[in-house]
């Protein structure tokens, strides 16, 4: 399996990229800098060794390119639009796996939310109904994920339009040995990206003795 992810050169692009890269996965990390992008993708198949799926850096066209299915994009919100106009025209036939986080500026305990509602349905907007947009990972840590010594501490919510897709991605996400959780419809993302600031303001309060916490789906005792 080949994927891209897309702002793979910053923190959770690059957790990302690890993580995948550890169960076996190539991944291309792109950036709008290739040469930033084949700097980071060296480094992290420094610490991966030669035993693991391969990592790439590659220009963002050409990760989308490279991938066989799944992109992950990853960029900070005030790139999410302009990157996906630049890509659109690679994308038919893959399905965008949108992980942003409409952060407010200056303020990242809040966020504000696009005219669309959410990051995720903002991308299914411009994209359109021909390409499916699956939100997901957005309430996992980047200090969690670059952390391969210790598992990934949080479920993950995963919602889109697109049933199948949904499913498909599901599916992938397991393959990081962590429960992922179908939410429904584009629309649950309202709320589920939200939940990302809180979990930042929780993580930063100095009232709690840890940081780097994410949400669990607990099932009832029997």
């Amino acid at each position: 399996m080949k994927i891209a992810i897309l702002g793979g050169t910053g923190p959770q692009g690059q957790g990302l990229a690890l993580r995948f890269a550890s169960v076996g996965i190539d991944v291309a990390v792109g950036s709008r800098d290739k040469q930033r992008a084949e700097t980071a993708a060296k480094e992290m198949n420094s610490l991966l060794g030669n035993e693991k799926g391969n990592i790439t850096g590659l220009s963002n066209e050409e990760a989308v390119e490279y991938a066989d299915e799944f992109v992950i994009l990853s960029v900070p919100w005030s790139g999410h639009d302009v990157t996906l106009e630049s890509i659109k025209k690679y994308l038919p036939g893959k399905i965008l796996v949108d992980i942003v986080v409409p952060l407010a500026e200056g303020n990242p305990r809040k966020v504000e939310m696009p005219p669309q509602g959410s990051a995720t349905e903002s991308a299914q907007s411009i994209l359109g109904s021909e390409i499916p947009v699956i939100g997901a990972l957005h309430n996992v840590s980047a200090n969690t994920l670059n952390n391969l010594k210790k598992t990934i501490n949080c479920d993950v919510l995963v919602c889109g339009d697109n049933l199948e897709a949904r499913l498909k991605i599901i599916d992938f996400i397991s393959k990081l040995g962590v429960n992922a959780y179908n939410a429904g419809d584009a629309s649950a993302a309202r709320c589920i990206e939200a939940i990302t600031p809180i979990l930042i303001r929780i993580n930063m309060s100095k009232a709690v003795p840890f940081s780097h916490a994410g949400i669990k789906i607990w099932a009832p005792e029997k």
